[in-house]
């Protein structure tokens, strides 16, 4: 009988491969082919894809056979294919905010280091773009850390730019921003005014607000400044998922997804220009009317859109010192204030509360917590409501940075699934160090340690935090060095193989899209990236410099390097 149900079963699973009228099929070759299926590497000499699907994976004799005469034949002529890689933690939504503002990363402005050559760098932008008096000048990717002054710019500061505009400078954490005199007035703020819970406004001296607005304070801001229309959105939506093919991603995320783009994103006009997989995580400020929709539907796609749970945030950005520590942070709180290991966003009651009801509703849960006191806050929330490994709910704690070890069993016996951030080694590791003990810092992102405790992480950019490079990030996995040369944790380093998995198979896993992408396997979507180079067989430090050629998604290409 088991025999019997075992034929019945592989006929059942090989029916998607009969040839389908209209479809396409292709057949790649020419170049190692790095499948990412299983532990160890493994490589096939050629792919057959027909429609959206994969077809055939193996050698170039049978992918000809199982292609047939008429395949197109897609040629790599030495290059890497690879599975798209899958983007763990991400904000897709800011790639369209950012056009029209100031971007401190664009390398044609002059290098920025010190608070004369921010003001310089912001008046030569207003007067280049003729920025009326009364506009809005919104000033992406500043962070002080990298300032001469080793501090933030004031709302004074910023007033002597220009006075008459609105000026909005978005820390690089996304958890901080500074604003001048008129965009404090423009969004109702004023010395009286006292920051809401779980958000900070530093003041000077004199008790007045100096400008510098922390976690949920800056929501008033926010909230002020212009916001997109949806046709605006609609206009500037090819750019932003071309900015991620360009990567070789085949996935997106947007973490953090607000009411307003949550119905943008799911509207037929944005689902009609989708090509590339976008998963929403709704931010639960917003779960009421989520819960009382009964349209709403998680875990599945409609086009290429998907609701994947939603997101907590419990605490804020180690490298703005707004993190939820059980230690003290060396330098202070964000004014320098002694003593201060940071707070947390929301309580741990009101934590559980929500997340018990999005867990009960059978949503997914994603979690924000960088401060090892706030991975304890996530982890007794999931104690509370009595999440276990076995019930396979696989709640997500986003960037987990500074983990203790002992934690990493909790995880394992709760079935977290750890959204881990290299990338922190390099832009942080040594403000970091300035914070925190060395054996603290060096237990940044613990990807060896997470597997060795049966975790499986992923590894994300969280963009617009950090450039979306997929090479770099990858290279960070591995490297886990800083500027200045300090390794942060060299027993935690990756190898290229296991680095890959962190940016296909496990984010894949993480959203229980394991059995549909982030492999090259037959019945899988035929997604893929195709790298000038083999990042299995190039040196460490070659990593980043390996370039992006192709990016396929479903079958098609949806994004080719120029001249190639």
């Amino acid at each position: 009988m088991m025999l019997k149900w075992s034929g019945a079963l592989a006929l059942l699973g090989a029916a998607w491969a009969l040839p389908v009228a209209g479809q396409d099929t292709t057949l790649y070759r020419g170049g190692p082919i790095v499948t990412m299926d299983g532990d160890t590497p493994q490589t096939v000499e050629a792919v057959v894809t027909r429609g959206d699907r994969i077809l055939y994976v193996g050698s170039e004799t049978g992918a000809e056979a199982a292609a047939g005469k008429d395949a197109a034949i897609h040629e790599l002529h030495g290059a890497t294919m690879l599975p798209g890689f899958i983007d763990a933690h991400s904000h897709f939504a800011v790639a369209m905010q950012m056009a029209g503002g100031l971007d401190l990363w664009d390398k044609s402005l002059p290098p920025v280091t010190d608070i004369a050559g921010l003001q310089r760098v912001i008046g030569d932008f207003i007067a280049r773009e003729a920025i009326p008096p009364g506009g809005w000048v919104i000033v992406w990717q500043y962070d002080n850390e990298n300032l001469a002054e080793k501090r933030h710019i004031t709302r004074a500061e910023l007033d002597a730019v220009a006075a008459d505009r609105k000026i909005v400078v978005l820390h690089q954490s996304l958890h901080a921003l500074v604003a001048n005199s008129a965009a404090l007035a423009a969004a109702k703020l004023s010395d009286a005014s006292e920051p809401p819970p779980g958000g900070m406004m530093l003041r000077d001296s004199d008790g007045h607000l100096n400008g510098v607005l922390l976690e949920k304070s800056t929501f008033l801001m926010l909230t002020a400044m212009p916001q997109l229309t949806p046709e605006q959105k609609l206009a500037r939506l090819d750019a932003a998922q071309q900015r991620y093919f360009a990567e070789g991603y085949t996935h997106a995320q947007d973490g953090a997804t607000q009411p307003a783009d949550l119905a943008f994103f799911t509207s037929p006009e944005a689902r009609a220009h989708l090509k590339i997989d976008l998963a929403l995580l709704p931010f639960y400020t917003g779960l009421d009317a989520l819960l009382a929709d009964p349209g709403i539907r998680f875990g599945t796609y409609d086009g290429h859109v998907k609701l994947a749970g939603v997101k907590f945030i419990l605490d804020g950005s180690p490298q703005a010192r707004t993190a939820f520590f059980t230690r003290d942070y060396a330098r202070g709180d964000p004014a320098g204030h002694h003593p201060w290991h940071g707070k947390p966003i929301i309580s741990q009651d009101e934590f559980n509360r929500l997340a018990r009801k999005v867990n009960d509703r059978g949503w997914q849960i994603f979690v924000h917590a960088n401060g090892d006191a706030a991975i304890d806050m996530a982890i007794r929330g999931f104690d509370a409501i009595g999440i276990k490994a076995a019930d396979d709910r696989r709640p997500i704690v986003i960037h987990s940075q500074f983990q203790r070890p002992d934690q990493l069993a909790d995880y394992a016996r709760i079935g977290v699934g750890p959204a881990y951030f290299s990338n922190h080694t390099w832009f942080w590791g040594d403000v970091h160090r300035s914070n925190f003990p060395k054996e603290v810092v060096d237990f940044i992102s613990p990807f060896r340690s997470a597997r060795a405790a049966g975790l499986i992480p992923s590894n994300h950019s969280d963009f617009s935090v950090t450039p979306l490079d997929t090479r770099f990030l990858l290279w960070t996995s591995m490297a886990r060095v800083s500027p200045t040369g300090v390794v942060s944790g060299e027993g935690e380093r990756l190898t290229a193989y296991e680095g890959l998995q962190a940016l296909t198979t496990g984010p894949a896993w993480q959203i229980f899209e394991e059995d549909r992408k982030g492999r090259i396997k037959a019945g899988l979507l035929a997604d893929f990236v195709i790298l000038d180079k083999n990042p299995l067989t190039t040196p460490t430090g070659g990593i980043r410099d390996i370039k992006v050629l192709e990016t396929v998604k479903e079958g098609q290409t949806v994004w080719k390097a120029k001249g190639d």
